[in-house]
């Protein structure tokens, strides 16, 4: 699972970047144009497995992850340059997400490439890169089609291109709208047909609002984003970045003086993740108690597979509790006791929070 990092020069996002993965990239470093990236893996934070690993008292915890990329290279104007193509395309593909960093503050010594502070023009300039550079990849693969369509000759994925044609041309309508790829409703059978483009717009995108130390905290103060599998927060980038790194006694003693409960970026991590579509079930013992992704609607086979593929191809049965029923219930034997510890089939729809024992035979 990987987010990509973008937004404007002068944006902050290598400062939000660094205060996520507590790296100590140069944040300067970066010049317009060149096709640079920064990757650090990121725990999820989830105080249920810290609750679950002082039950348990595991040899080893082991939290869900997400990989964040700091790509660089992105200005106003690069999409109509055909500058989101080739290397840069490739490197913004590779993402499941994106994590779009806005600045919302003043600041003289790092000044705005556009002389002024503006979000939602700094939002709205940004998206219109990512949609113009989906709609030049519409248009290509549309011209493509039709000429390989205007061909009288019958060939056996004639039909299907004309499935295709059809829905390149939908996309084409939404975007000529200014409107993402991800607020169509699309089916299953359609997101299937275009997953090899790897469009920008289809892909769910995180907006952060970077509003300094003196910001308004509400969102809807600076923009309106109000797109299908996106979110807006705001963050203190500054603050984020001292708070990384302090070691975990400071940093707890730091959010209670000034009254924090938990760090934005921890917020940030969560909403990322929850925008992705994924959510967590966890496995418990002495050795581990470990964290595993699996996406919303999954069954409990596929999260066997998730463990490892001998566990899906020998599936019995799963022992299922949920995380609220195990605490309540103070340990699996007093769960079984109680009758919230349940035996589950292949096809049970895995809810966020449960605990699994998968019960198998290879």
């Amino acid at each position: 699972m990987q987010i990509g990092i973008i937004g404007l020069p002068n944006s902050t996002k290598t400062t939000i970047f660094n205060a996520l993965t507590h790296s100590q990239v140069e944040t300067a470093a970066y010049s317009s144009g060149r096709v640079e990236t920064h990757t650090a893996t990121v725990c999820v934070p989830d105080p249920r497995i810290d609750h679950l690993s002082v039950m348990f008292k595991p040899r080893k915890t082991t939290y869900a992850q997400i990989q964040y990329n700091d790509i660089a290279g992105l200005r106003v104007g690069i999409g109509r340059e055909g500058g989101l193509s080739g290397p840069l395309r490739n490197v913004l593909a590779q993402n499941d997400a994106f994590l779009h960093i806005v600045r919302a503050f003043e600041d003289q010594t790092v000044p705005h490439p556009a002389d002024s502070v503006s979000p939602a023009r700094d939002l709205a300039a940004l998206d219109f890169e990512l949609l113009f550079s989906d709609l030049l990849v519409v248009d290509r693969s549309m011209e493509r089609l039709a000429a390989q369509l205007s061909k009288k000759k019958a060939y056996p994925e004639r039909q299907a291109d004309e499935a295709l044609l059809a829905l390149l041309l939908r996309l084409k309508e939404t975007l000529e709208r200014e409107s993402p790829i991800r607020d169509m409703a699309l089916f299953p059978e359609e997101l299937s047909m275009i997953r090899g483009y790897q469009f920008f717009t289809s892909k769910p995108a995180l907006v952060v609002l970077n509003i300094g130390d003196q910001g308004d905290d509400d969102p809807d103060s600076y923009v309106s984003y109000q797109h299908r599998r996106s979110d807006v927060i705001c963050l203190r980038g500054e603050l984020e970045m001292e708070i990384a790194q302090l070691d975990d006694d400071e940093a707890a003693l730091f959010l209670a003086e000034y009254g924090i409960q938990e760090p934005g970026l921890h917020r940030m991590i969560r909403l990322s993740y929850n925008l992705l579509g994924l959510h967590s079930f966890f496995t418990v013992g002495e050795d581990e108690v470990r964290s595993w992704t699996i996406p919303v609607g999954a069954t409990a086979l596929e999260a066997a597979g998730a463990i490892h593929s001998d566990l899906a191809r020998g599936f019995i049965r799963a022992e299922v509790v949920s995380y609220d029923d195990l605490i309540a219930a103070g340990s699996l034997d007093a769960a079984r006791k109680q009758g919230t510890l349940r035996l589950q089939g292949r096809d049970y729809v895995v809810k966020d929070g449960d605990i699994l024992n998968i019960r198998f035979n290879v």
